[in-house]
């Protein structure tokens, strides 16, 4: 099972990522491994989550969420 997931980071920008494990993955962005912009930015809470059989269709999904606007998003979290 593959995630997908939207993270508040603390300049309120929000962080697209997937991951097998979403415990293990904020636990890690959280300890400023997670990623180079997590680790800069700092990260609140997660958003949002979607769950995927493979990891391609994850990836498609991540790649699609990024291209979006910030207003985009939002709405995606608020469903």
């Amino acid at each position: 099972m593959y995630y997908v997931y939207l993270i508040e980071c603390g300049d309120k920008s929000i962080y697209t990522g997937i991951t097998t494990d979403l415990i293990r993955r904020f636990k890690e962005h959280k300890a400023g491994i997670g990623s180079r912009y997590t680790k800069a930015k700092k990260v609140n809470k997660i958003l949002h989550t979607e769950k995927f059989k493979t990891r391609r269709e994850a990836l498609r999904r991540e790649a699609q969420i990024k291209s979006w606007s910030r207003t985009k998003k939002l709405e995606l979290i608020k469903r």
